[in-house]
């Protein structure tokens, strides 16, 4: 691994592809994966300023020749990448809720969460794999949600909030994302 500025330290279950350079003093703050490995980045890639919030059963996979820059990577289960991909600026990519969504469950889990637990069990939380093909462009701010499968070649417009799978060679826009057009390949 390389690093333009200060070295960032690997946790020691991730693994980096030669000519890979991870940038930023955030970078893995929130990583607590026990997997073996944990994230496995390919060759030549960029991970300017990305942030890999990978909980203790989280698995990421990319793949080579991939540029992200200062992108948020909520894993809690699984996101693979493919190869050729560019994440803009912001960009989320979260594989769960991270909380309940009823509302009489979201009150347990803060609950769970406070001080006053004494062991009390966080409720479940609804988690579906992520995966994004090769060649894949995500624009800046756009968020990419639990489940979703996002096909070769597709363009995601910024801001763009995709809740479901994005067919190859698709351009998508809005909250949610639509089809727009097929891209140019």
């Amino acid at each position: 691994m390389t690093a333009a500025g200060p070295q960032v330290v690997l946790p020691r279950n991730v693994e980096v592809g030669s000519g890979t350079t991870v940038t930023g003093d955030m970078a893995f703050r929130r990583f607590r994966s026990h997997r073996e490995p944990a994230i496995t980045l390919g060759r030549n890639c960029v991970m300017d300023g990305t942030q890999f919030a990978v909980g203790e059963q989280g698995r990421l996979d990319v793949g080579d020749h991939c540029y992200f820059t200062n992108a948020v990577l909520l894993v809690e289960t699984a996101l693979t990448v493919g190869s050729y991909v560019i994440i803009g600026w912001n960009a989320t990519i979260a594989d769960s809720d991270f909380h309940p969504i009823d509302p009489a469950e979201r009150v347990a889990d803060a609950l769970a969460c406070s001080p006053l637990a004494n062991g009390r069990p966080r409720p479940r939380v609804a988690r579906r794999p992520v995966v994004i093909d090769d060649d894949v462009w995500i624009g800046p701010n756009a968020v990419i949600l639990k489940g979703v499968h996002i096909g070769a070649g597709a363009f995601v417009e910024p801001g763009s909030v995709v809740t479901s799978d994005v067919a190859a060679g698709t351009r998508v826009l809005g909250n949610p994302a639509r089809a727009i057009s097929e891209t140019a390949r």
